[in-house]
This record gives C-alpha cells, sequence and structure tokens, in this order.
C-alpha cells in the first residue's frame, strides 16, 4: 500500500515509523515547514539545526514533496503521480480541501491526539491538562471538509500522569501514534476496519489559547488550577507571576501546593531566595509554592535571587 503523509515534528517522525513498521511504501512526505515557512528560512534551519523528522526522513531515504501547500495543483498532481492510496496526516495547519482528500485510492486519514469527539481544536495536549483531566488519547479519523468531524477508524486512551506537563503529555501521545498506525494501516489494505460517526451530543473544542490565558491570576483560579495552568503551556509558552513591575516564570516541575496561613489572596506569603522559590495565596485557602522561578528578560534573569531577597512580606 502506497501512502503519502503530510506532517510536522514529533507526530511527523512516528507516523514515518509506524508507517514502516505496517509495511507500508512511503511515496512521499511534505513536511509542514515548507508551507509555513519562507524557503529561505527553511533551507537555513535545515542545514544548521535539522529537525528529528528531516533526519528521519533522509535515514530512510524517503521523497520529499516540495509544495508550499496541500491544497495546491502541485500537490495534487504529485499524489496522482504517485499513485497514493492513503493520504495519512499528523499536525497540520492548512485544512484540507475535498477534492484532495478525495484523491487518494482508499482514504485520506487524520490522526488527532485527543478521544474525538472530545477537544477538537488545535491543542488537544494542552487544553486536557488545563481542565485537570485524568485521560486523554489518539483518534485515527477519516477526513472530510471539517476539522476533526471525520467518522473514527480506531481510538486509543491515554491516561495524563500526575504532574505531568503537556511536553510529557505529547511524547507519549505521539508514541502510541506510532504503534495504532501500523495497526490502522493493515486493517485499511484489507478492509478490516468499520468507519464509525462521531457522536456530535459529546463533542467539545477549544480554540488557541490568547496572551492574556498565560498571566496567572491567583484571585481568580484555585491552587489546583493554577497549577494546571502552567502545567499545561509548557512547553510552548511560559506563563507569569506578577509582582509591581517584575514578571516571574514558574518551573512547571517544582510546584507544590499547601495550606496558605497567612496573607491575602494573590500575595506572596513565602520566599527562599536560596531557591529561587516564592509561594503565593490562592483564592481557595492554598498556596502554590514555586520553586525555580526567573525573572523574566535577559538582563533581569541573573538578578533573581536578589530581587526575591528584597521582596518584602
Amino acid at each position: 500500500m502506497k501512502v503519502v503523509i503530510l506532517g510536522k515534528g514529533e507526530m511527523l517522525s512516528n507516523l514515518i515509523e509506524g508507517t514502516l513498521d505496517a509495511g507500508c511504501d512511503i511515496v512521499g512526505v511534505l513536511r509542514y515547514e515548507r508551507v509555513a515557512y519562507p524557503a529561505w528560512r527553511l533551507s537555513l534551519t535545515d542545514f544548521f539545526k535539522p529537525a528529528n523528522d528531516l533526519t528521519i526522513i533522509k535515514q530512510h531515504k524517503l521523497y520529499e514533496i516540495n509544495c508550499k501547500s496541500a491544497n495546491s495543483e502541485a500537490f495534487k498532481k504529485e499524489i496522482l503521480r504517485l499513485n497514493a492510496d492513503v493520504i495519512l496526516v499528523g499536525t497540520w495547519g492548512e485544512k484540507l480541501k475535498k477534492d484532495v482528500i478525495n484523491l487518494p485510492v482508499i482514504a485520506s486519514v487524520n490522526v488527532h491526539p485527543s478521544l474525538l469527539p472530545k477537544y477538537r481544536g488545535p491543542n488537544p495536549y494542552l487544553q486536557t491538562i488545563l481542565h485537570r483531566e485524568n485521560k486523554s488519547g489518539l483518534t485515527f479519523h477519516l477526513m472530510n471538509e471539517e476539522f476533526d468531524k471525520g467518522a473514527i477508524l480506531a481510538q486509543k486512551e491515554i491516561q495524563i500522569l500526575p504532574n505531568e506537563t503537556s511536553k510529557e503529555l505529547k511524547e507519549r501521545t505521539v508514541f502510541q501514534a506510532r504503534l495504532l498506525c501500523s495497526e490502522v494501516l493493515k486493517k485499511l489494505e484489507y478492509g478490516l476496519v468499520i468507519p464509525i460517526e462521531q457522536n456530535e451530543d459529546e463533542m467539545s473544542y477549544f480554540p488557541n489559547i490568547s496572551e492574556y490565558d498565560k498571566m496567572l491570576d491567583f484571585e481568580k483560579e484555585s491552587a489546583e488550577e493554577i497549577h494546571a495552568r502552567i502545567r499545561a503551556f509548557h512547553p510552548w509558552l511560559p506563563t507569569y507571576v506578577t509582582y509591581k513591575n517584575k514578571f516571574f516564570i514558574p518551573n512547571p516541575y517544582k510546584l507544590k501546593i499547601i495550606l496558605a496561613q497567612k496573607g491575602s489572596v494573590g500575595d506572596i506569603i513565602e520566599t527562599d531566595y536560596t531557591h529561587c522559590s516564592i509561594t503565593v495565596q490562592c483564592k481557595d485557602g492554598k498556596a502554590l509554592k514555586m520553586d525555580g522561578v526567573k525573572l523574566y528578560g535577559f538582563f533581569n534573569r541573573p538578578f533573581t535571587k536578589l530581587f526575591i531577597k528584597n521582596i518584602k512580606i
């Protein structure tokens, strides 16, 4: 079975490996960077700091498709020339048009890192942790003209571990994508999979986060909610604790919820400059202790300990 893969980063790498595990022939790969970046920038990045997905493409000597859009005439001609049975998509920003979706002989399949129809949208890793879920998942589904709404081919439930960040959840999810990819492609080849329509009554959708979302508000959220927000945003964006005219960046791996004993909601009630630690009281009578914080800004960061030492409690 001939497969063309569209994707980016760790998901693309694992879909390549999963497709090869299934014994399929990868006849072409289109990296999302070719769509998103100017040619000069991509050339510099590939030369000086090649990503792991590019390394895998070269390692397996795969044909890399050079198109500026998956909806372009050039890409459609490539799919027809390569006689692709399946287009496999993972981590892709474009909405594919119907005439592209219908090009492969068997199907166009998308990989979404949630248990659809729950957590549709651009970053389920972040959103599931932000909403303090205890499980996430992975869905292979047929593509249609709407994001994340096609019939389901296979799903895998993934437990969200205590205190993990989006980084670890993503790493575990894309590895499961490799395993499930192999299974799905084998079943597609022999016609052993029955697509199941999504239940729209169970649907949830979350859009891209805004700049405001990364500012921690201890007066509006509980210690557990703040704890989850810091972990959810890592590694994509840092969150910020504001104090006077300065911003602290918390370390998502050095957080501890404790009982608050003094102070008002939103106050820094305890510091330890030797560990770059601040403790802030939250709205629920608890406090969040954050070790290893850093002052925002290249020139401010070296003075983090000194600044914390001079905070008046």
